[in-house]
């Protein structure tokens, strides 16, 4: 059936709100398509300096002003043991992964369906600014991008499957920020000029190395700097104060600009170079999910516009199978700074067809 007619009937809807404006006019926009709205906000595990209450204080707020039920889900022991120790090991291994992928896969859009289940509801939705549409000639949903590509967050949502996106909905990826705030201004939300969240929900001032020195309960130990040769540079303070691409602080001048062309964990060594070094025309990703198909049906190679980071613009490019769950992604033009741990995002136009995690 299309989402279009299930608008027709009141239908159940748990909704993750935030407190923030986009979840508070995501219910507004819910209960006035004729949806019955249950707020659910997550309670996740926070460093000590963040007060993790703040959210749900809000949240709870605004379903109060919309006079729509609201739950606290408490994910804190799973939040922590899934995607903080995720980001940890990660950082640790030379890699640098992107905890909001991850939380998507594992949190917003896996547990939250059992919580849905238990309290009644049909469909799950968020305040994400993505599209879901059905597609009557092939019968399958579609993930679109939301109106903006200066807001879009469907590279974060790649994992799904044709299962989930049958009961997602995401109101607000209609509409343009600007508008959002203004609906919210209109009808008496407070958070209507709230500032949108920036990095990290657990890590919000982006200090990751303090972060990972304080919660790790490991000591970053310093090794070699390399070249590409192999070639000892001089020394580093830990492979977790270094990203693919940084020029500063180094902590040693070579006379030539140079910077961070790889990480690796194993033998605890980064790899210094020229910026053309940076350049790639290939990478490998495995954890790979097609949102139409399953993996095993991708038999030849296929076209499509890949995006390396969240921030990054799509570029054309190839992808084929060489293992199970695993493809090798071909760029026409060179790609800067592929990151070991980031997501690589595949989109037809303006749909987003898979991704996986860049080896």
């Amino acid at each position: 059936m299309k989402k279009e007619k299930l608008q027709l009937e009141k239908k159940r809807v748990l909704l993750g709100m935030s407190g923030g404006v986009d979840s508070s006019v995501a219910a507004y926009l819910l209960r006035e398509q004729g949806y019955e709205v249950v707020g659910a906000t997550m309670k996740l595990w926070t460093p000590k300096s963040i007060n993790g209450n703040l959210a749900i204080t809000d949240a709870r707020k605004m379903a109060d002003k919309l006079g729509i039920e609201h739950h606290v889900l408490d994910f804190e022991e799973k939040f922590k043991n899934t995607v903080v120790k995720h980001f940890i090991d990660g950082y640790y291994e030379g890699i640098t992964p992107n905890p909001c992928v991850f939380c998507n896969k594992h949190i917003k859009f896996d547990i939250m369906f059992d919580k849905a289940e238990e309290l009644n509801c049909e469909y799950i939705a968020t305040g994400h600014y993505s599209r879901i549409k059905y597609n009557e000639e092939t019968k399958m949903y579609e993930l679109i991008k939301a109106v903006t590509d200066k807001k879009d967050q469907s590279y974060m949502m790649y994992n799904l499957n044709q299962e989930k996106l049958a009961k997602i909905l995401f109101p607000v990826g209609e509409y343009d920020k600007s508008d959002i705030r203004k609906i919210a201004k209109e009808i008496g939300l407070e958070v209507y000029n709230k500032p949108d969240s920036q990095d990290i929900c657990f890590i919000p001032d982006g200090n990751y190395e303090e972060f990972l020195n304080e919660y790790s309960n490991r000591d970053s130990e310093e090794g070699k700097l390399v070249d590409s040769e192999g070639s000892t540079l001089g020394d580093h303070s830990g492979v977790i104060n270094y990203t693919i691409g940084q020029r500063k602080g180094l902590g040693i001048t070579f006379g030539k600009p140079m910077y961070v062309i790889d990480i690796n964990g194993d033998n605890n060594t980064v790899t210094l170079g020229s910026n053309e070094e940076l350049f790639k025309t290939e990478l490998t990703a495995s954890d790979v999910n097609f949102l139409e198909f399953d993996f095993e049906e991708l038999k030849d190679p296929l076209k499509v516009q890949a995006k390396i980071r969240y921030s990054s613009n799509p570029s054309e490019a190839t992808i084929s199978k060489i293992g199970e769950n695993r493809v090798k992604v071909e760029f026409e033009d060179a790609q800067r700074a592929i990151t070991k741990g980031q997501s690589v995002v595949f989109y037809d136009g303006n749909k987003l067809v898979g991704g996986g995690v860049i080896e």
